[in-house]
This record gives structure tokens, C-alpha cells and sequence, in this order.
């Protein structure tokens, strides 16, 4: 899940990074000359038209990560605790080793 959250923050970062740029973009349109600015406002258009069909497939794309977690959830939590148990156990073993192994004689 840890990893669901990384890429999801990834995805909102390049998202607002995708904003920022076309504020970026406004005022400096607003500075141009206006052969550049119309060239400037033509490429805020299209980035503001990719901006939201990212965000859509953003939203679309979590839904569907959530719904098969939610879905897998009930089967993995059973090996997850049994992981766990096993995990444990390995580690009192591994402490029984180092104990025997440097018990004085």
C-alpha cells in the first residue's frame, strides 16, 4: 500500500507541476509581445486540455487500484498474518542461535 501512495503522490506532484507551468505560461504571455502571445496562449490551451485528461485517468486509475486492493484485501490478510507469525518465530530463533553460540562454557 505504501507504494500505492508513493506513485499516487508522484502523479499529484506532476499534476501541480503541470499547473504551475501554465500560471508560468500566463504571465509570461502577459509580458510577450502579442505574435508571441498568441503562440503562448495556444500552448496553455493545450496543456490545460492534457492537464484534465491526466487527472481524469489519474482518478480513473486510483479508482481502479483501491477496488482491486479492497477486492484482494480479505485473501492476503490471512497469508500476511501467517507471514508474520513465521517472521517472529525466525527471529526467536536466530536470538536462541546467538545466545548458544556465545554462552560462555
Amino acid at each position: 500500500m505504501e507504494e500505492k501512495k508513493s506513485t499516487t503522490q508522484d502523479i499529484e506532484k506532476v499534476l501541480k507541476e503541470i499547473g504551475d507551468k501554465i500560471e508560468e505560461l500566463v504571465k509570461k504571455g502577459a509580458e510577450a509581445g502579442l505574435d508571441a502571445k498568441d503562440e503562448i496562449e495556444k500552448k496553455i490551451k493545450d496543456l490545460k486540455e492534457n492537464k484534465t485528461t491526466l487527472e481524469a485517468e489519474f482518478r480513473k486509475g486510483k479508482e481502479i487500484l483501491e477496488r482491486e486492493y479492497n477486492e484482494r484485501k480479505d485473501d492476503l490478510k490471512p497469508k500476511l498474518e501467517e507471514s508474520k507469525g513465521l517472521f517472529k518465530e525466525g527471529l526467536k530463533q536466530i536470538a536462541l542461535a546467538f545466545k548458544t553460540l556465545f554462552r560462555k562454557k
